[in-house]
């Protein structure tokens, strides 16, 4: 079982509010901090909870909130944490319920003055639970048009978590996105059935590089150390890691949590927060996700290809083009 480890993280000091694309919380000079806990099955530095967890730490140094926090939380003890953050008199529980939906919602049901903010593939749950997703198909399709347009062998890898909607759906988008450059491009696909396990991550890239892929979407951990090491490129997912993988990384579709919690807070502190889905406010036109600067390979992207993302990126933000979103799970085209 994976062992458990709390982490209480006292509140700093009032800082100014940043501008953040939504509504911030306006505490008068005295006035109660709400009380935000999160229960995470992983490490902070596993990507997708580090978003969440950067968000909050950012309403704690605000001044806004009084966060407390806890990792590697095994499901079977999910509930538990859950109810104990609850009976504490925690005012919004954040946390990741896909792989403990039914006792999440459970304990909703039974706390109904706390307000809880859920990733999930499910539908909200009234009258306090809420859901949110990672809707960063967008710059994903960004991305894989970048990646169609650097391969030269026309073979690309993609290393997923589970296949579950949250990952199907960001696949789909770089795959779209490398075949609108690239029609003749392959891709080879598969799933380490784990959402933390970096050297399973990194052996399955090493597979498909073995087979030809030169450049590879690094959905896990451990993809980009892979491709490190064999001298091949990839593309990062949810953060940039581009600056711990300079010569590696082209650029990483980016989770933008900001805007997700911060509205939850809002709507907690004004008493107006109900069931609801939160997942547009991870797209681009809400400043929840974008694609990263090519930073280290602005000089080696060819310009033709970067004046291509950039128009397909104006539409997007423009209305003028929506990426589809497909939730199915994603297979091999390589023959």
């Amino acid at each position: 079982m994976i062992q458990r480890r709390p982490l209480i993280l006292g509140a700093a000091a009032l800082a100014g509010l940043a501008a953040l694309g939504l509504p911030q919380l306006a505490f008068a000079q005295g006035a109660s901090k709400l009380k935000v806990a999160a229960v995470y099955t992983v490490p902070f530095e596993q990507q997708w909870v580090g978003r969440i967890h950067k968000a909050l730490k950012a309403a704690e140094a605000r001044g806004e909130i009084e966060y407390k926090a806890t990792e590697n939380v095994a499901n079977a003890d999910y509930e538990r944490v859950m109810r104990e953050y609850a009976t504490a008199g925690h005012q919004l529980i954040v946390g990741e319920a896909f792989a403990v939906e039914a006792a999440a919602r459970k304990v909703a049901r039974d706390f109904p003055k706390t307000q809880f903010l859920m990733g999930s593939s499910g539908k909200p749950q009234a009258p306090n639970f809420s859901v949110f997703d990672n809707y960063i198909q967008e710059p994903a399709y960004l991305s894989g048009m970048l990646a169609g347009g650097m391969t030269k062998s026309n073979k690309i890898g993609l290393v997923g978590g589970f296949p579950i909607p949250e990952v199907n759906r960001l696949m789909h988008a770089f795959m779209a996105g490398a075949k609108e450059v690239n029609p003749k491009v392959e891709f080879t696909v598969t799933f380490i059935n784990s959402w933390f396990d970096p050297p399973k991550a990194k052996e399955a890239a090493f597979a498909m590089v073995d087979k030809g892929v030169d450049l590879l979407y690094a959905e896990r951990f451990g993809v980009s150390d892979a491709a490190k090491e064999r001298k091949v490129l990839a593309i990062g997912n949810v953060i940039d890691t581009q600056p711990q993988y300079p010569d590696t990384v082209v650029a990483s579709a980016l989770w933008h949590m900001e805007p997700t919690i911060d509205r939850a807070l809002k709507l907690v502190g004004n008493g107006q927060f109900k069931a609801e889905e939160y997942g547009m406010y991870s797209n681009m036109k809400y400043k929840g996700s974008s694609l990263s600067p090519l930073g280290t390979f602005e000089k080696k992207v060819p310009a033709e290809l970067v004046a291509r993302v950039k128009a397909r990126e104006a539409e997007i933000l423009g209305g003028k083009f929506t990426v589809k979103i497909d939730d199915s799970q994603p297979r091999s085209t390589a023959r």
